[in-house]
């Protein structure tokens, strides 16, 4: 199946109530803490590319444009504005120097920790406000989530 591709198999109404429910939540939620990276002082979209450099590790300039669903010319800008901010470095790629790897610095890396600490903060700070067995249960939920898998990622069924 191709990425992206959804199965064409329509599920449940009650699963797609479940999933526009998660989706909505998980996005207002992201919202509420988004505007802790303005401490950063990099955009969206800065910030976005380098937290894949520094969890996902140096990668291609076209590797990054996927993960960040952009287009090369997009992702040449970022990155350079990245560089120029001394967040990340650019090299030619050791296999073919006629490609360049991406790589987050020391610098890029602090800054990524720091915003994501920021972030898991607020997102601490609005737990707190919920009762413990609210908290349980949505630490139940957490774990739960991370065992989904991406449909093109699992085993092919036959």
């Amino acid at each position: 199946m191709p990425r992206n591709a959804t199965p064409n198999i329509a599920p449940p109404n009650e699963l797609l109530e479940l999933a526009d429910g998660l989706h909505s939540a998980a996005i207002h939620l992201l919202r509420q803490v988004r505007g802790e990276d303005r401490t950063s002082g990099i955009g969206p979209a800065q910030l976005s590319a380098l937290s894949v450099l520094v969890f996902g590790g140096s990668m291609s300039l076209k590797r990054l444009a996927e993960i960040e669903q952009v287009k090369p010319p997009t992702m040449v800008r970022i990155v350079r504005g990245l560089t120029e901010q001394r967040l990340a470095i650019s090299r030619a790629d050791k296999s073919d120097a006629r490609k360049i790897r991406i790589s987050a610095t020391a610098r890029g890396r602090h800054t990524m920790q720091e915003a994501r600490a920021r972030r898991v903060k607020a997102l601490a700070h609005l737990l707190s406000e919920r009762p413990a067995k609210e908290r349980e249960e949505i630490a139940k939920a957490v774990e739960i989530l991370r065992t989904l898998r991406p449909l093109d990622s699992r085993p092919k069924a036959g």
